[in-house]
């Protein structure tokens, strides 16, 4: 064998398993958000997060928060299982935010959809974590009974988050889903957060974005507060991992 083919092979030896990427084919929960379009994947799609609003404050008006429709028109849709999601950009929500939120839940479900519940998606830092979790206990009296909530979450509130706030959290949310990216893009050290999500002590799923990068490790298949995965769909080609960390 030629010598100049030896530091190929030692580097392709040394340097472990490739990265896998998000197949999507090989998932059944997904988030279709605001103009992304439907894939194939969805024909066999078990639970769908589907995004219908956000709340937020207009640049030209900060004193003034609006509920924002988004997504697709109210239709009966085939999967099992539909969350009906809301970006919140701000939890100061007026009355008339919740009457229109409930009220296109209803109409989702007067459809003859499988509701499951709600999905609030807002990126609450650890250290605000404790007037999120005030915010949820009030949306959760609020909510239907027939209704869960789910909320999205971020890797370091497993670490960092003070654990009363935490703590707190029980009984109100049904489920967080912990998102490993941020854009299109993986965050690269994801992996390193992984084994102490389960110390939220809350059934958990991991977000992830189809193209992007995932392993799961053994450790988090074995946590018994494990739920699986949700892929974030989108429509532009895959792109390289984030560095921008947390």
């Amino acid at each position: 064998m030629p010598s100049k083919l030896w530091p190929w092979l030692v580097c392709l030896m040394c340097s472990g398993p490739a990265v896998a990427a998000v197949d999507a084919r090989q998932h059944d929960a997904f988030w279709l958000w605001s103009g992304v379009n439907a894939q194939p994947v969805l024909d066999h799609a078990k639970t769908l997060y589907l995004l219908q609003g956000q709340i937020s404050m207009p640049r030209d008006d900060r004193q003034r928060v609006a509920f924002i429709a988004q997504g697709m028109s109210v239709t009966r849709l085939p999967q099992p299982e539909i969350w009906i999601v809301y970006r919140a950009h701000t939890l100061r929500w007026p009355e008339t935010v919740y009457k229109k939120l409930f009220g296109q839940v209803q109409r989702w479900r007067a459809e003859g959809n499988t509701i499951v519940g709600i999905q609030i998606d807002f990126d609450a830092r650890t250290r605000y974590l404790q007037e999120y979790v005030t915010f949820l206990q009030d949306l959760r009296q609020r909510l239907p009974a027939q209704y869960q909530l789910s909320i999205t979450g971020l890797m370091d509130w497993a670490s960092n988050a003070d654990p009363q706030a935490i703590g707190k959290l029980k009984g109100v949310v049904d489920e967080v889903v912990v998102q490993t990216y941020q854009g299109r893009r993986s965050i690269p050290d994801y992996a390193a957060y992984l084994p102490r999500i389960s110390r939220l002590g809350l059934p958990f799923k991991i977000g992830v974005i189809q193209g992007g990068e995932w392993q799961a490790p053994g450790a988090l298949r074995q946590s018994p507060w494990y739920r699986g995965e949700v892929v974030f769909l989108h429509n532009g080609p895959t792109l390289p991992v984030s560095t921008d960390g947390l």
